[in-house]
């Protein structure tokens, strides 16, 4: 990593419960404060806090929730209206913040939206440290299993750097922001994620969402789903990421091919041999459960929403896009940023004519209708008028 004028003292590393109230007690005063989360959802079977890194403007530290456990004292920090706490991409840390301890952040500053909101193509905190302050980061620890211990001291250095520059990125953003008068944009969205809570995964019904699944028949889909419910069982067991006991395309092929013995299995391509040794008796059983279904119980995805389309609903979404990518143009914003199809789809099954009436609209931005709304609003009306 290429070091920086910015950067502040070394960082602290804290492993008990005495020195870590010691730090926060000293930092108690406090108006802003970095933060960032590591988890190991890459490794574990659920996924949990295993490092807490925070910065002020001189001090930063790490500490570790394993031996200490829930650092109440950084709890009120996060949760206290009068420190500004500032992450990037803060929508997952929330969330583990909220399983973890039930902590409901405010007073957020995501220095990724407002990225986005700025128009900046590259905002992984990666291409903003470089382009801000010529910090190249390390990516060898990207897909690092941080629920191990000893961690190495480069590996605490590399999680170190994700907040020791946060503050002064806020500073380059919150100007920038204000010089294009969108910071209120800003604030608009840091709002929202204050109501960013943990909300569990339905797993029962989680083969459905499996990339391939809507190809097979009904009578593969219950297959799936039982070599699925037994890849999570032994996964939960060994506390282990689902795809590193056998992969999703693996029980795709198996609910396609149906194998009816540990010779079939072993025909399979990806199927691993510890498998094949120690459990294929197990998946022969789910397949089997799967195959002897029966059909007026077979699983099926559910319908979708429907909505009663008129004939002229897709163009009038047309119209909306034209209206969203000028303004795209204009404010020189990704499509996608300024506001997505879901949205605009909302957007044409309304009936609004009035900015008040697109405000109620659900999850768009007061700040979109101010760049859109006498557009939106235009086409709305042609709409009705059957023009």
């Amino acid at each position: 990593m290429t070091p920086s004028p910015y950067a502040p003292d070394p960082v602290a590393y804290l492993d008990t419960a005495a020195a870590t109230d010691g730090f926060l007690g000293e930092i108690a005063g406090i108006s802003e404060l970095a933060l960032d989360t590591e988890g190991a959802s890459f490794h574990r079977f659920v996924d949990r806090i295993y490092l807490l890194q925070l910065s002020t403007r001189d001090r930063s530290a790490i500490i570790d929730p394993l031996p200490v456990g829930s650092p109440a004292g950084l709890g009120r920090l996060l949760e206290s209206r009068d420190v500004e706490v500032v992450l990037h991409d803060a929508d997952y840390d929330l969330r583990l913040l909220h399983q973890d301890y039930g902590w409901h952040v405010n007073n957020i500053f995501d220095t990724r939206i407002s990225a986005q909101l700025l128009g900046i193509k590259s905002f992984g905190l990666a291409a903003l440290l470089e382009q801000y302050f010529d910090v190249k980061l390390d990516k060898k620890h990207q897909r690092a299993d941080w629920s191990m211990r000893p961690l190495t001291q480069d590996m605490l250095d590399y999680a170190a750097y994700d907040t020791r520059y946060l503050l002064q990125l806020k500073d380059h953003m919150k100007d920038a922001l204000e010089k294009r008068g969108r910071l209120h944009w800003a604030a608009e969205e840091f709002a929202r994620l204050e109501g960013t809570r943990w909300q569990g995964d339905d797993s029962k019904e989680a083969f459905l969402r499996m990339k391939g699944a809507r190809d097979l028949t009904r009578r593969e889909l219950a297959v799936l789903r039982e070599v699925a419910q037994w890849r999570d069982s032994v996964a939960r067991q060994l506390d282990r990421a689902t795809f590193r006991v056998i992969g999703n395309e693996v029980l795709l092929e198996i609910a396609r091919r149906a194998p009816r013995s540990a010779s079939d299995l072993g025909t399979i391509k990806g199927v691993p041999r510890g498998i094949l040794e120690r459990a294929g008796s197990d998946v022969i059983g789910a397949v089997g459960r799967g195959m002897d279904l029966p059909e007026d119980s077979l699983p099926r995805f559910p319908k979708g929403q429907r909505w009663n389309k008129d004939r002229d609903f897709d163009e009038r979404v047309a119209q909306l896009k034209a209206v969203r990518d000028d303004a795209a143009q204009r404010l020189d914003l990704d499509p996608g940023v300024l506001c997505s199809r879901e949205r605009l789809e909302n957007i044409a099954r309304s009936e609004a004519k009035t900015a008040a009436d697109l405000i109620a609209i659900p999850d768009l931005r007061k700040w979109q209708v101010e760049e859109m709304g006498e557009g939106f609003l235009v086409v709305l009306e042609a709409g009705s008028n059957g023009k």
